[in-house]
């Protein structure tokens, strides 16, 4: 298992930093039919 033992806990909390950022762009600005109530990707609280 080489793969997982060379993964760092830098890169880990970085991906995790990442992906936060990118839900929180995709819940800001994406149309509310794919991240609304009724979302077909991401169903969030979001007033329509």
């Amino acid at each position: 298992m080489p793969l997982f033992t060379d993964i760092s806990f830098f890169e880990v909390s970085m991906a995790l930093l990442f992906i936060g950022m990118a839900e929180r762009l995709l819940l800001g600005y994406a149309p509310a039919e794919m991240v609304g109530s009724k979302g077909w990707l991401i169903r969030g609280d979001i007033d329509e």
